[in-house]
């Protein structure tokens, strides 16, 4: 932010000391020219008195040393040119009269006044500055004095002031610069560590708290709204852990009682419809139990922490002697790259894998369930594929809500959270779990998390078959 902050303070700046200096170049410019300009024009309108008096004497000698010591002096060409253009007298051999900006001069003297320059030199300009003046007046002029003057000095001049503008703009920009940037760092400090401690709270640190202490009054007020915030929004998840935990607690202890009372009672029940109402009882007590470990684990998703790189391998070697052994007479298929390293909750992957085939396993009807992967580019997709009945489009949308069962399965041990808590700890780690058809029949829970490792030599719809 600090970057950003300066690069838009600095380009602002720079552009207010470019409209204040462009304007002082123009002005530098027109200055400069208009001093030579004036500069020459005496010195023509000098030799145009002295062209004068020696036209008018017949001796011109004087005339031409003085043209010839100008010459040599500030190294401008200078002459004496008579009304039908014929060089009378010049500071050196040749001289030219081709030029545009001669001819235009001449025309205008021997029509009875002085040219004026019509625009000013830029430095980039190589060119000369030409200037005529008539010898006598108005009808009665009788030549013309032209002088050619080498512009570079003019140039240079220019360039220097030009330099002295730019190093008088850029001293106070880069002292203002040098004040904004601590002045920015001392403001921005506070935003920096509040979006450090909302990083941290976002990863399941709330004990982080924002500095209230540095910066301007307004970010201390705001850093002190967000310690607050986290402050009420951790008590309130403590006062929910704690509850739950609590009625966990004090739940388990008249609930495997009631348990007990109810298994007890089987010798005393008399008659079918009571040892079936005796077993019924026996049945939901079990679920309440479940229930109760299933919202707790829910509960606890809150405190999860963030996503590490996890061994694929390794978790599988873990968990498919398990989901061989639930399976039975069910065919299970594990092909997956080797090497696979993803991003995942730690210990949450083995339990959302654990609940996928599962459910594939005791609910779908399957007679085969495959567990495979593959990857594309910076994600991977774990899938867990069966051959069962599956899920209707609207189903499938339903089946990630919490306690939501499919009617066929309203007689099936279960407390409709398994997924949801699935879904949940997979959002968690900046992953995603899709439920989605597969043809003719069946299921295909798809989960997606980043890849944790650099490796990419496994293909990716390729793998290992394991048996």
């Amino acid at each position: 932010m600090l970057r950003r902050l300066l690069v838009l303070i600095v380009p602002l700046l720079a552009a207010l000391v470019a409209a204040l200096g462009v304007p002082l170049a123009f002005a530098v410019v027109q200055g400069e020219s208009q001093e030579t300009y004036l500069d020459r024009l005496g010195d023509a309108g000098r030799f145009a008195s002295l062209a004068e008096n020696a036209l008018a004497s017949g001796r011109r000698t004087a005339l031409r040393e003085e043209l010839e010591r100008y010459d040599q002096l500030y190294g401008i060409a200078a002459a004496l040119v008579s009304t039908d253009r014929t060089i009378l007298e010049s500071s050196r051999r040749p001289f030219p009269l081709t030029g545009p900006a001669v001819e235009a001069g001449l025309d205008a003297a021997f029509s009875g006044y002085r040219g004026e320059p019509d625009r000013s030199i830029w430095p980039w300009e190589d060119v000369d500055l030409v200037l005529v003046e008539p010898v006598g007046r108005d009808s009665e002029v009788v030549a013309a004095v032209v002088t050619v003057s080498p512009t570079s000095g003019l140039r240079h001049a220019i360039l220097r002031q030009w330099g002295l503008l730019a190093l008088v703009g850029l001293v106070p920009m880069l002292g203002v610069v040098a004040v904004a940037w601590p002045m920015s760092r001392w403001v921005l400090r506070p935003v920096r560590m509040l979006d450090d401690a909302t990083a941290a709270v976002a990863g399941g640190k709330l004990d982080a708290r924002a500095d209230e202490l540095g910066g301007p009054p307004e970010l201390r007020r705001l850093a002190a709204s967000f310690n607050v915030m986290v402050d009420v929004v951790s008590r309130a998840l403590r006062r929910q852990r704690a509850f739950v935990s609590d009625a966990s607690h004090q739940l388990r202890n008249p609930l495997a009682s009631l348990r007990l009372a109810v298994d007890n009672l089987a010798p005393h029940v008399v008659g079918d419809a009571g040892r079936e109402a005796q077993r019924i009882a026996v049945d939901e007590a079990e679920e309440m139990g479940r229930v109760l470990d299933t919202l707790l684990a829910a509960t606890r998703l809150d405190s999860a922490s963030a996503a590490e790189p996890v061994d694929v391998d390794s978790l599988l070697a873990t968990h498919v002697p398990g989901w061989r052994a639930l399976a039975g007479d069910i065919a299970l298929e594990v092909r997956v790259p080797r090497g696979l390293h993803v991003l995942a909750p730690p210990g949450g992957l083995g339990s959302v894998l654990d609940e996928l085939v599962g459910n594939a396993i005791r609910l779908s009807g399957a007679t085969r369930v495959a567990v495979w992967a593959v990857t594309h580019g910076e994600r991977a997709e774990l899938h867990v594929t069966d051959d069962g009945e599956g899920l209707a489009e609207e189903e499938r949308t339903l089946a990630l809500r919490r306690f939501w069962r499919a009617p066929r399965h309203q007689n099936t041990a279960g407390t409709g959270l398994g997924l949801s808590i699935c879904a949940e700890l997979v959002v968690s780690a900046g992953g995603e779990l899709h439920l989605r058809p597969v043809e003719p029949h069946g299921l295909d829970a798809v989960v997606v998390l980043g890849v944790g490792s650099p490796d990419r030599s496994a293909p990716g719809a390729g793998g290992t078959l394991r048996d």
